[in-house]
């Protein structure tokens, strides 16, 4: 087989033979998306772990790390091989997001804690993730991010009000502390904190819509 000069060290070269005869090759590549550095960047500043699970040549691979600031790479991987590198992160312990756009990124997505598909991804992708990116722009990554941890502190905000209602209230309502302290609660004012605590949780979560993201 003559040797063949690669034109970029981030393409992926197939060979094509006839009759056991070398022919030629066909040189495949993706171009980096323009968001990808400094999403990755972004990612990295808020202390998360960053691995790049691909189905590319080992040297394609590594420079497009390097190209993006990556560390972690694990290349020539089958789907199976994808879906086999995240359940070895979880059994570290890691709650792990995959994102992937392709056919053979379904798998993993499904597998993954948090799957996260973009716009322009297959339909078996999309269906098979979690969160679906409505722009090829991975720099909204972080506001999603930081969209998802405003919903679960609101979350537990709420929750914490409910759960402050009950305790007070429920006692008061049923008459538990008459007895003792001569403290009861009508009816018509059980009723009235009932909607004032739902009116609470539902202002706080429209709170979200105001956040600067």
């Amino acid at each position: 087989m003559p040797h063949i000069e690669w034109m970029n060290d981030a393409t992926s070269l197939f060979h094509i033979g006839v009759d056991g005869t070398h022919v030629g090759a066909i040189q495949v590549g993706d171009p980096l998306r323009a968001s990808s550095e400094n999403a990755i960047a972004a990612m990295q500043a808020d202390n998360l772990r960053v691995v790049m699970l691909t189905g590319d040549d080992t040297q394609a691979a590594d420079r497009i790390a390097r190209a993006v600031g990556l560390v972690e790479v694990r290349a020539r991987l089958l789907p199976r091989d994808k879906v086999s590198a995240i359940e070895d992160l979880q059994r570290e312990g890691d709650l792990v997001a995959m994102i992937g756009d392709g056919i053979n990124d379904a798998p993993a997505l499904a597998q993954a804690d948090i799957g996260i598909a973009v716009r322009s991804g297959t339909d078996i992708a999309m269906e098979s993730s979690d969160v679906t990116l409505m722009s090829n722009d991975l720099s909204i990554l972080k506001t999603a991010v930081l969209l998802s941890k405003l919903t679960m502190r609101t979350i537990r905000q709420n929750l914490f009000f409910a759960f402050i209602y009950n305790v007070i209230c429920i006692p008061l309502a049923a008459g538990v502390l008459f007895p003792t302290f001569g403290w009861q609660l009508s009816p018509v004012i059980a009723s009235a904190a009932m909607a004032l605590s739902s009116v609470s949780v539902v202002t706080n979560s429209l709170r979200l819509k105001a956040a600067r993201l």
